[in-house]
């Protein structure tokens, strides 16, 4: 019989102050990788390795704002959950709603072609009366 002894977890920070602004700053910032999760909840090496880089740069005395600085400057407002509005961030801005609109567009012009290549037939009076036959028929 084996007899196996629990470990005490690791605490997940040394400073618990600064993996709370670790997180606070995370957590505005988008994953490069997976680009709909924040840095915060990322699992993948580069969000591990840029929380460290956070960690590390709080640790140095930075502030909030440096280290979003530091950020912006070295991947982009990419990085940025809520980029700021100026021409080269037009596209993160406008583009879901340009692409919106061209769908929109592009259904409607489809359904007014369609519509106008279906063709209207009326029936004659002798296929009318075989219809409702055909219908009286089936009661």
């Amino acid at each position: 019989m084996t007899i196996s002894h629990a470990e005490e977890a690791a605490p997940l920070a040394a400073d618990p102050v600064v993996e709370q602004r670790l997180i606070v700053i995370s957590e505005e910032m988008r994953c490069l990788v997976c680009q709909n999760e924040s840095l915060a909840g990322s699992r993948s090496d580069l969000a591990q390795d840029l929380r460290r880089e956070i960690r590390a740069l709080i640790k140095q005395g930075k502030t909030d704002a440096e280290i979003r600085t530091f950020m912006v400057e070295r991947y982009g407002d990419f990085v940025l959950y809520r980029p700021p509005v100026k021409p080269s961030t037009w596209l993160l801005w406008l583009g879901p709603f340009g692409l919106m609109i061209s769908g929109i567009t592009a259904l409607l012009m489809y359904l007014r072609r369609r519509n106008t290549q279906v063709i209207s037939t009326s029936l004659s009076d002798e296929e009318n009366k075989r219809i409702d036959t055909l219908l009286r028929d089936d009661k």
